[in-house]
């Protein structure tokens, strides 16, 4: 007998044990990013799992977002990069994709988005594979052979920054990290996620997450902020002083952090999705990771076109050439109000 039920504090334990052992479920199915979402930007999470004969074998993270600027969405995972039905066999599949459907007459959503779903819909879905590109390779255990792993050129600028004034620590909080990040943001016409959220989500994950800081002189000038999930880590969060790119910093950091990921007896690096034509797609390519397409279901409720929110569509130049110009104190404090809408 197969139940629909919705995330409550009784289940929050066998819902994270299925995502841990499901193939199909990435980190961002972790019960966790609802609790921060609806605790950093109000935005309602509809956490739905199928359960049989007692057990979990299907979740389906939904959140709502309803905006002005926007539209009225349900997405799967907003705020994150992955999502969709994570599920053990069709028949929980068909289950949580037809709840799916009731959410969306429910809420009054406008349409569905699934990101990155480990596995498509088909009928009555439009995907889209033209946006961005995901990187991902095995860390090699031998330094020598994780070097070449890095095509020459690269590696050049990699052996440079290792010979130069540069050390990594590790912060269990993200207060070295966001000054960099906010003010990486800014430079990118991207408002910031605030610190109040990367608070929130170093807290709920705990060991799963770390920021590593990369000091030149004593001063920080590069961190980055990675999730820990089963045999990879995923850095996922960045940020930079302008002359990183001269100490190499970047590249030290993504090294050290390799290595230090490998200490850990993490076996993947997941670089994670870049938009495609853009300087960190290019970044990620010339370390010697080959792109793999990345893939946006939407199912939309009365038909028409697919929404074109993301900051490639031309209709937000204005405001992102605007944005580079806030002082960035301002940008700090507007970024979250923003970012709640966009999700």
């Amino acid at each position: 007998m197969m139940k629909i039920k919705e995330l409550g504090h009784d289940s929050v334990a066998a819902w994270d044990r299925f995502v841990t052992q499901c193939p199909d479920a990435s980190f961002f199915h972790r019960s966790g990013w609802g609790r921060v979402i609806a605790s950093a930007y109000g935005q309602k999470p509809h956490y739905l799992f199928a359960e049989r004969d007692g057990a979990v074998v299907g979740v389906l993270p939904l959140i709502h977002l309803k905006s002005p600027l926007f539209g009225n969405r349900l997405v799967s995972t907003a705020f994150t990069i992955g999502g969709g039905i994570a599920a053990v066999d069709d028949e929980a599949r068909t289950a949580l994709d037809n709840a799916a459907m009731d959410a969306l007459k429910r809420t009054g959503a406008d349409y569905l988005e699934c990101r990155q779903p480990a596995r498509t819909h088909g009928e009555g879905w439009v995907a889209r594979t033209d946006l961005y590109g995901t990187f991902e390779r095995p860390i090699a255990g031998d330094e020598a052979e994780c070097l070449k792993q890095i095509p020459r050129k690269q590696r050049a600028v990699v052996r440079k920054a290792l010979e130069g004034d540069l050390v990594d620590e590790m912060d269990s909080n993200p207060d070295r990290f966001f000054p960099l990040y906010a003010f990486s943001m800014r430079n990118m016409g991207t408002p910031v996620f605030g610190a109040r959220f990367f608070r929130l989500l170093m807290a709920e994950f705990g060991k799963d997450a770390d920021c590593l800081t990369v000091l030149h002189q004593g001063v920080p000038v590069a961190s980055v902020l990675s999730f820990y999930f089963r045999d990879r880590v995923m850095p996922y969060y960045t940020g930079c002083v302008p002359q990183a790119r001269d100490l190499g910093a970047n590249d030290f950091m993504y090294w050290r952090l390799m290595r230090r990921a490998h200490e850990r007896g993490v076996g993947i690096f997941d670089f994670g999705r870049s938009k495609i034509g853009t300087g960190p797609y290019s970044f990620k390519k010339n370390w010697g990771f080959t792109p793999l397409p990345v893939t946006h279901e939407y199912r939309m409720a009365q038909g028409g076109e697919v929404p074109e929110i993301n900051p490639l569509n031309p209709k937000y130049k204005a405001f992102i050439a605007l944005w580079k110009r806030l002082p960035l104190g301002l940008a700090n404090v507007f970024g979250p109000m923003v970012v709640r809408h966009i999700g």
